[in-house]
């Protein structure tokens, strides 16, 4: 298979059609090469417009809802990211690549073995790795400058509200099948929140997602 036409093709095809003409993130979605982030076997796979299944009923994200979801966080180089999810690792690498450091938290320690072996083979280092459950929140001493949950929650955790720093931005897949939105909460200050829609979307939700009690814009 000729991958980088293939690339070309799903940039071209998917992604500049849904309104991704951001020059970085388009130029990072050449760079980081999605087909290592997935299995031998499913290379061929690796750039279709599809989520595509990585194992424990969980799946890999649409490039188009990538490229979506990172235009939209606007990552910059001094910024601090919490991904919950981290899955197949290539979000994870696309965040790392144009920010100062990604924490990611995944539950299935498989996942966490695959993610660490394929950023290193990509040189990627600025990346910490956490077995762990942040469907619900996770516990810092720091604000985060970025959050992306990379599985759907039926509402938003109220534990979030407090993690983010001022300026920091959310990205999470809210709502219940078959009605869910990509929404966008950005941290104005100490007590006021925005939020906005991205798309319309379906997505498995986070495992445990479901929380006790919902933060209400």
């Amino acid at each position: 298979m000729d991958f980088e036409m293939a690339r070309f093709n799903m940039i071209e095809q998917q992604i500049r059609p849904w309104e991704v003409l951001d020059a970085g993130v388009l130029e990072l979605l050449r760079q980081i090469p999605r087909e290592a982030f997935v299995s031998e076997a499913q290379r061929g796979l690796a750039f279709a417009d599809l989520n595509l299944p990585i194992g424990h009923d969980e799946a890999m994200w649409q490039p188009k809802i990538e490229a979506r979801i990172l235009q939209a966080l606007a990552p910059k180089a001094r910024d601090h990211v919490l991904e919950v999810g981290t899955g197949s690792g290539y979000l994870t690498a696309l965040l790392a690549s144009c920010s100062e450091h990604v924490t990611s938290v995944e539950i299935h320690s498989d996942f966490i073995g695959l993610a660490t072996e394929r950023l290193q083979t990509q040189n990627i280092s600025n990346v910490r790795l956490v077995e762990g459950d942040g469907a619900r929140g996770w516990p810092s001493s720091k604000p985060w400058d970025i959050v992306v949950l990379t599985g759907s929650v039926p509402n938003l955790p109220s534990a979030y509200r407090d993690i983010l720093a001022p300026g920091g931005r959310l990205a999470a897949i809210v709502g219940r099948e078959p009605v869910m939105e990509a929404m966008l909460y950005v941290r104005q200050d100490e007590g006021a929140w925005s939020s906005r829609s991205l798309f319309d979307t379906v997505l498995r939700p986070l495992v445990n997602a479901e929380p006790p009690a919902a933060f209400v814009f």
